[in-house]
This record gives structure tokens, sequence and C-alpha cells, in this order.
């Protein structure tokens, strides 16, 4: 006897995660060569007033806004220790998440689903070790965490708009936009 072999393999059924992973930068060659030599090689971002951007030197020890800075435990490409330590660099008082899961997977993990986990330390002595060592971890997305810090800052609830745009930005057209259909 001899197998059947179909000639279309099987798709696997689309997902959230699949489409944004196809999502390209789109970005100009000249800026891409900047943003990696001056952000990722030289780490320049981190060094007060090294870097000028529209005239205005960078300083993110000036930046006094409380900041929320997530992390995630499988990134790749940001590794996790080194948000840790972005967080000495802001001016603002930190609150550092370590979740879950990968660089993508991590992040867009919706609340509503309640899976994986991320890990608080109220503390932020020390190194990255230190924290974790320190951490409590909590079951389910980060996002209800983040909704809930972000509560302190609010002014109260609005109702939503029922419609986009306003007298002065007026509608160019549906989302998600022309712009995003373009080919790089």
């Amino acid at each position: 006897m001899s197998s059947v072999i179909t000639s279309r393999a099987k798709q696997p059924p689309a997902f959230d995660l699949l489409y944004w992973n196809s999502d390209s930068t789109n970005l100009p060659g000249p800026f891409a060569c900047w943003y990696l030599r001056n952000l990722y090689l030289e780490n320049g971002l981190r060094v007060a007033d090294k870097l000028e951007m529209c005239g205005v030197k960078v300083d993110l020890g000036r930046i006094e806004a409380p900041n929320y800075v997530l992390a995630t435990r499988e990134d790749h490409i940001v590794p996790w220790k080194s948000s840790y330590l972005g967080t000495r660099l802001l001016g603002g008082n930190s609150r550092f998440v370590l979740g879950a899961s990968g660089h993508i997977a991590g992040v867009i993990n919706p609340a509503s689903k309640n899976k994986r986990s991320f890990w608080l330390n109220e503390s932020e002595q020390g190194n990255a070790e230190q924290w974790l060592n320190g951490a409590q971890e909590h079951k389910g997305s980060w996002w209800h965490d983040w909704s809930n810090w972000l509560k302190q800052f609010a002014d109260g609830e609005c109702a939503a708009r029922t419609k986009p745009g306003n007298v002065k930005y007026k509608l160019i057209e549906p989302a998600p936009g022309r712009y995003v259909k373009e080919k790089s």
C-alpha cells in the first residue's frame, strides 16, 4: 500500500502572533543604520548628552515622569537584565515588571486569556538577579498590573468617542490605513 500525499500542505491557522511577526519595520536605510549603530552597537542612549535629535541633546535622567518598564524573560532582542538597568537611567520613579515568554508573545499576551505570569518586586535595590530573587510571581497577564498602575495618574474616566477624528483633525481613511499596506 502506498500512502497518499496531497499536493497542498496544511497551513497553520492564522493568529495574531504570526501576523505581527510578519510585519516588517519598513525603515529608510540611513535611519536603520543610524539606529542600529547608535542605539545597539554603541548603546549611546544611556550616555547623557551623547545623542542629539532635532537639535536637542538627549539625557534620559532629565525625564522626571513615572515610568513602567516591561521586559520579558526569554526576550532574545532586548535581554531583560539590560532592561532592568534602564530603570537606573530614567529620572522618574520606575516600576519594573518582568513578564513570561519572549519579545512578542510576552507583550501581546491578552489579559482576557489569563495565561503566563509576571514578576514584581517593589524594591529596586541591587542588580537584576537580586531583583528577581526578591520578586514575587503573579499568575496571569501583566496588563492588569499596568492598568492598575496607570489609574493613579488618571483624572477620572470619560466616555469613549463614538467616532474618530474631530473638527481640527479629520478622519483620513479607515484603519489600518494605506501606509500599513505599502511594500518596502
